[in-house]
């Protein structure tokens, strides 16, 4: 990624652009933005001595903050502990406690954004996914309006997830049993993946 704070006002709220800035300099490491992928919002890795974070470049702002700041968690915990912790254990959730703290105001969030994000970061999962209120809030500021979450069609709905048709079935706490049209293969999909109507 280009040496630019630019490429930070292109994809974050105003307010926080310095701010991740200043983490990408700190830390050093090497920062890529992704084309959409269905399985993660972002990633951190470590090889040949780099760090490496990528984050889905089709987040509104207010996820792709969310999700940069939960891969620079992960890469300070990987620099306190190396592999010696659980990759989404206590280290890493007061990491990202800490590392989300000075973005933790109305000037960077909206209010319902901020509440639910303050109540996720008291016990962070590994994914701003399995928190309902969290997603929910997050997910009103996308812009793609043709996807819809699994969890809002009812059962028997046909819907497209990766070019691929499924048919709705029973839920099972937070994934849906989904039969594919094609292989009529069953698959556990979350239930708050987008998905597009058929």
């Amino acid at each position: 990624m280009q040496d630019s704070i630019t490429i930070f006002r292109k994809y974050l709220p105003e307010a926080a652009v310095e701010y991740c800035y200043q983490l990408w300099q700190q830390h050093g490491f090497d920062f890529k933005i992704t084309k959409a992928r269905s399985s993660k919002f972002g990633d951190y890795r470590f090889s040949d001595s780099r760090h490496r974070i990528t984050v889905n470049g089709d987040l509104n702002p207010y996820a792709f903050l969310v999700t940069y700041l939960h891969e620079v968690a992960h890469l300070i915990t990987f620099s306190k502990y190396k592999r010696k912790v659980e990759p989404h254990g206590k280290e890493w959730k007061k990491s990202f406690r800490e590392v989300a703290q000075p973005v933790l105001s109305l000037n960077v969030f909206p209010a319902d954004v901020l509440q639910a994000l303050q109540q996720y970061l008291i016990n962070p999962k590994a994914s701003s996914c399995t928190d309902p209120i969290l997603f929910q809030a997050l997910h009103q500021f996308d812009t793609q309006t043709d996807k819809v979450l699994l969890a809002n069609l009812s059962e028997g709905a046909v819907f497209s997830l990766n070019g691929r048709a499924f048919r709705k079935g029973e839920t099972r706490r937070t994934r849906v049993l989904c039969e594919e049209v094609k292989s009529r293969k069953k698959y556990l999909v979350h239930t708050q993946a987008l998905v597009e109507i058929k």
